[in-house]
């Protein structure tokens, strides 16, 4: 498989729980700008040959909500969104196709606007891909920071394998 391109801006945020979503306190969220080729047949290659699967295409929810129990690769394949990370305090962040958004298990998203071709892949780590969806407020926070908690780290950046952005914000084994 053919090295990707190094992504053209790296942003890491972080956010504490707020408004009912737990967010994640040891982990920040990445956003790699022009990480990957928006292809879904090149995005499904790429993630699995890094360990990443449960492979989807769609849109992102216009609430807020959040996985407790899994990490989750979102990557835009077409189109553009300013998606709201890290609950309704959070960050407003535009996405544009090629961008790949990596969020840690209970870090809160929610699409504000997009264009009407906006599209996204997501996917999970290995043995994450059976997650579950919170709604902001549907967990009581202390549970959601349990489930959090033991979430295993993945073993790979699903963009760049064992090196790049992901490696160093979450300190993966290289």
């Amino acid at each position: 498989m053919q090295d990707q391109p190094a992504p053209a801006e790296i942003v890491r945020l972080s956010a504490p729980a707020a408004e009912g979503v737990p967010n994640n306190p040891a982990l920040p969220a990445v956003v790699m700008r022009g990480a990957a080729e928006p292809s879904p047949a090149a995005l499904r290659r790429l993630f699995a040959a890094h360990g990443w699967g449960g492979m989807w295409q769609w849109s992102i929810f216009r609430y807020h909500h959040y996985h407790p129990d899994a990490h989750e690769a979102l990557a835009c394949v077409a189109g553009n969104a300013e998606v709201m990370l890290g609950g309704p305090a959070g960050d407003t962040v535009a996405v544009e196709a090629g961008d790949v958004m990596v969020l840690p298990a209970g870090y809160g998203h929610c699409r504000i606007t997009s264009s009407d071709d906006f599209s996204v892949c997501g996917a999970y780590p290995a043995g994450q891909e059976d997650y579950s969806t919170c709604r902001a407020g549907e967990l009581p926070l202390d549970e959601a920071a349990r489930r959090i908690a033991a979430v295993p780290l993945p073993r790979m950046d699903p963009v760049f394998g064992a090196g790049g952005p992901l490696a160093a914000a979450w300190g993966l084994a290289r």
